[in-house]
């Protein structure tokens, strides 16, 4: 079962014209055309068995009940997570209503761009109650395109007191904490309950080259997720391009990343591993 981790969607249930549409910088060489559309989302996911699909909060801006809405259009692929912002005074409050009255099933996180410290008393009040109530947080740590989404608060390691806090939480590093990827391989490597996806890494070849040999050294792969970040990259993309990520070692006594180990990657069940039914 090919699962996807990692995707965003917007409120729009089609396409939008391209009159309304924006291209942004996210992907170097290949602008990303925004909003994208329930529609859209959904043929891109073709290629897998079931995805996450999200987007993020911003103050009491949610994004939950459009997010649970598409879910529950396609039942059979689709899985919503909800998204709080930790500086919000009802954040635990909206996390149960996403989780009871909506039938979310995680959450998703973005420290740099929600301006909270992920070990502040705020955010430690929202692991707890996804603790209790069995929800897997996706994190996004490591750089932002952002200019003003602070760097102090994305990094990898800020998630070893989290993680050793709430010993049930089941956390996800997105994109592997880039660019500190061996920062992210030492974490997964400490703490059980911790992993990280591998979306929006393949089109830096040569750092995500070096991030897969590095893990495997550390006896890690089993560890990472499958993710793509659609729409900035397609599961599609992702696959073959994961699958053509030893085209460095050719002529060289590089390393290769083992074969059967990037089968695993596109083919695990990471819904199990996070206790998502």
């Amino acid at each position: 079962m090919i699962v996807d981790v990692h995707t965003h969607v917007s409120s729009f249930r089609k396409p939008v014209s391209e009159e309304e549409a924006t291209y942004v910088n996210w992907r170097p060489n290949h602008p990303v055309r925004v909003p994208v559309s329930w529609e859209e989302h959904y043929d891109a996911m073709s290629d897998v068995d079931k995805a996450i699909v999200f987007s993020i909060a911003h103050g009491k801006d949610t994004p939950n009940d459009f997010i649970a809405e598409y879910a529950r259009l396609h039942p059979e692929k689709i899985i919503g997570f909800m998204s709080v912002d930790p500086n919000q005074e009802d954040a635990v409050d909206e996390i149960d209503r996403a989780y009871n009255d909506l039938g979310l099933k995680g959450i998703k996180l973005g420290p740099a761009y929600q301006n909270f410290h992920p070990f502040s008393d705020k955010a430690c009040a929202v692991y707890r109650k996804a603790q209790d109530l069995g929800l897997p947080i996706i994190f996004h740590m490591g750089t932002t395109p952002g200019r003003w989404d602070p760097l102090e608060y994305t990094h990898p390691r800020l998630l070893e007191k989290v993680a050793i806090a709430f010993p049930d939480l089941k956390i996800v590093i997105a994109h592997m904490g880039h660019p500190w990827f061996e920062d992210t391989i030492v974490l997964i490597r400490k703490q059980p309950n911790v992993y990280a996806d591998i979306s929006a890494l393949f089109y830096r070849p040569w750092q995500f080259y070096n991030a897969l040999v590095l893990c495997n050294e550390y006896d890690q792969m089993h560890k990472l997720l499958f993710g793509s970040d659609y729409p900035v990259t397609t599961p599609r993309e992702t696959i073959d391009n994961l699958r053509r990520i030893n085209k460095f070692t050719e002529g060289t006594n590089l390393p290769k990343v083992p074969e059967e180990k990037i089968e695993e990657i596109i083919n695990r069940d990471s819904l199990r591993l996070l206790g998502i039914t």
